[in-house]
């Protein structure tokens, strides 16, 4: 593996790069304070813009580590960071990388988090280096296990009251995985500057 850190990573219609204390209040009023975007996730939505604040400048900080990988989505069409999307777990021994997410509520069903899951998982596997790829999500948010399905990730099973949100519930978790070899099928043919950059490496 190559730790690498956050690079900026470019989509169609996304620019992918590191946060800023300044996003934060396009972050609290897009999705941070939104309880429908927090609903399955361990954090209550915030409350107030300072803490916001704080808390971006801590992953302002941490973005100059080359181990984090932690990326503000931003709308090129807007330039408003509108979501969050990151490495929250990372298994050096097994070059196992898990990943996380969540998006503005007014984005949702337009593939958006597609397109942004799509450009981490690319640059993990051709630039980082990692084996394998994994996701988890509450069994009955559907929505963020059809994003995983799209690119690609493969279901491995379901951990039973594995997850507790914030509102105390124990819920059922998902787990989905995309391994180095299923990535270079799916690529092959179809993005060789990728499967280029990871056999430089």
């Amino acid at each position: 593996m190559y730790q690498l850190g956050s690079k900026v990573l470019h989509t169609a219609r996304l620019t992918l790069r590191p946060f800023r204390a300044s996003d934060a209040p396009q972050a609290f009023a897009n999705w941070m304070s939104d309880p429908a975007v927090t609903h399955y996730l361990t954090w209550e939505p915030h409350a107030d813009p300072a803490f916001t604040r704080h808390l971006l400048a801590m992953w302002e900080e941490e973005a100059k580590l080359d181990d984090v990988y932690h990326w503000a989505i931003v709308s090129d069409e807007t330039g408003e960071a509108v979501g969050d999307i990151s490495v929250v777990s990372l298994d050096r021994r097994a070059e196992c990388a898990q990943v996380g997410y969540c998006l503005s509520r007014k984005l949702w069903g337009h593939g958006i988090m597609t397109e942004a899951l799509t450009a981490v998982i690319d640059y993990l596997f051709a630039c980082v280096g990692v084996w394998r790829i994994e996701g988890t999500y509450v069994t009955r948010n559907a929505a963020s296990g059809r994003v995983m399905e799209k690119c690609g990730m493969r279901a491995e099973g379901v951990s039973r009251q594995a997850w507790r949100l914030s509102t105390g519930e124990c819920v059922d978790l998902s787990h989905r995985a995309l391994l180095l070899a299923d990535w270079q099928a799916l690529r092959r043919g179809t993005a060789r500057w990728v499967n280029a950059a990871w056999q430089a490496k």
